[in-house]
């Protein structure tokens, strides 16, 4: 079993490169036959990986196309405590998120989760009843916080706030008939693609090997017959089990999977749009109990708004699309709570999911009502199958399928992703990186060399405030493997396709940096 540890800033076995990709690749192919493979490189199949290391077995794990590549990048970037599932009665549910938070924000990835508060206005026109029903289930999920050991100096408890400081938090907030709003707390994800990242480098520096742009064209419960789409050519890698955690294309591999995929798209507006919001903005859905269309303030100076939950019927795109109706139902319901509508010349982008249902809604029943459970299928002897769930809980989904193949006792409650240790304390170093890397800010910072120009934004007429030091990092630690990687996966400049296109020429010109070495 491989003992827990600290994983040192940079350490050469967490870095992910080319070469590396290469090494391990050649490894596989010739005949090397491991513990487990593990198809699938978002969060889910990245958490197998390192809980399926850590307790010593010997793992590979293949990507079609890059890490973070499917639905693990379009979440609303929450590590959230369930407070949505504990208002439709799914408590279970609720609890294992408010654990899994828990577990991320206290020793997983402290420094990749940030608290931010969520308003809930109340108006006039709000009933005493809904009043009610929004107090209880604020209390209910406060004390799902204090059972998970969450400590309130971490998260704080809800609480009620007067006009003038709604209006301070939020701007754009109508004010009309306001009389207030409920507040409570959850954590906002530095990014969904940085998790999974520091994940996958958390696998490799237990010995995992990851390859990406591997297509498994075929598995079975011994290995998969793979073909490797950067390289060319086809080979087989021999396994002892195999674990399929293609998250909404797990059916396409094994049969017996049957999805209901939902579409869940978000907008992304300028924060000078909302007048630059403090907080987070929840408005209720009519006629929905306990569906929100809400805010989420980010770094950049945008804010995401979102979210919603329609069925995605038909073949399965690499890269959903939002349709112009749920553009239009989300400006429409957020609307209702501003001063001044924002309209579509407002959205600067848009973003949408395919969430891996793992159930057959009734007739005529919506996608919303489908549990956010997770679902595993297989055995000894067979393809494992891990599906469904919810990027907070992906650490559970992961124990879940290793403890199908090892007896092993799991240990990623208390492993600690790269970067996760103490932060520099270095004026010096940009916040920005502080924020991003963690442990590791000082290290990409370093990789400017006495280039200045590296350590500035990309663009100064973009919103994104991405660095040049985050393009070498990205391309020489972090398995980024071309521009595409950097701008959709280890930046995300592309959410804003105006930024992207801004940033081109910049990240194309770093490409032939990328051998700069860590110190």
């Amino acid at each position: 079993m491989s003992a827990a540890r600290t994983i040192r800033p940079g350490d050469p076995m967490s870095l992910l490169t080319a070469a590396r990709r290469r090494r391990e690749r050649d490894e596989l192919a010739n005949g090397h036959v491991v513990d487990l493979l593990v198809i699938g490189g978002g969060v889910t199949g990245v958490g197998v990986a390192l809980d399926a290391a850590t307790r010593g077995l010997d793992v590979a794990l293949i990507e079609a196309h890059d890490y973070a590549f499917g639905t693990s990048r379009w979440s609303s970037k929450m590590v959230h405590g369930g407070l949505r599932y504990l208002a439709t009665g799914k408590v279970g549910v609720a609890w294992e998120s408010a654990v899994e938070r828990a577990c991320i924000a206290q020793h997983v990835a402290p420094h990749l989760v940030h608290p931010f508060a969520q308003l809930v206005p109340i108006f006039d026109s709000t009933t005493r009843k809904d009043l009610a029903i929004t107090r209880a289930g604020l209390t209910a999920g406060d004390a799902l916080r204090r059972a998970s050991r969450l400590p309130s100096s971490r998260l704080p408890g809800p609480s009620r706030i007067n006009v003038d400081r709604v209006r301070e938090l939020i701007p754009a907030v109508q004010t009309d008939g306001l009389r207030g709003a409920f507040v409570s707390w959850d954590f906002k994800l530095e990014d969904d693609a940085r998790l999974v990242v520091s994940i996958a480098r958390t696998a490799a520096a237990y010995g995992a090997r990851l390859i990406t742009r591997a297509r498994a064209i075929s598995i079975a419960a011994d290995g998969a017959h793979v073909e490797d789409t950067l390289d060319g050519g086809e080979f087989e890698i021999r396994a002892r089990n195999v674990i399929n955690a293609t998250g909404v294309w797990a059916g396409t591999l094994d049969p017996q999977v049957e999805l209901t995929p939902s579409r869940g798209t978000h907008l992304v507006l300028p924060a000078a749009a909302l007048g630059r919001p403090k907080a987070s903005l929840t408005v209720p859905v009519p006629d929905h109990f306990g569906r929100f269309v809400f805010t989420i303030p980010q770094f950049d100076d945008l804010v995401y708004i979102g979210l919603t939950d329609v069925p995605a019927p038909g073949p399965i795109p690499d890269v959903p699309r939002p349709d112009a109706d749920e553009v239009d139902w989300i400006l429409d319901v957020f609307n209702r709570s501003l001063h001044k509508a924002v309209t579509r010349a407002d959205v600067i982008g848009t973003f949408a999911g395919l969430r891996p249902l793992a159930a057959n809604p009734a007739e005529g029943a919506a996608t919303a009502d489908i549990s956010r459970h997770h679902l595993i299928t297989g055995g000894t002897g067979e393809v494992i199958t891990v599906t469904g769930g919810k990027l907070t809980t992906y650490r559970r989904m992961a124990q879940d399928a290793v403890d199908r193949i090892s007896e092993v006792k799991c240990q990623t409650q208390r492993i600690a992703l790269v970067g996760a240790g103490a932060t520099p304390i270095d004026p010096t170093i940009p916040h920005r990186l502080v924020r991003r890397f963690g442990s590791e800010a000082s290290l990409v910072a370093g990789l400017a060399d006495g280039d200045n120009s590296l350590l500035q934004p990309l663009s100064s007429e973009s919103h994104s405030r991405v660095l040049g030091v985050e393009v070498l990092w990205a391309l020489q630690a972090e398995g980024a493997l071309d521009i595409e990687d950097v701008l959709e996966r280890r930046t995300r400049i592309s959410l804003v396709p105006g930024d992207s296109a801004l940033a081109n020429e910049a990240v194309s010109a770093l490409l032939g940096k990328a051998t700069i070495t860590v110190h």
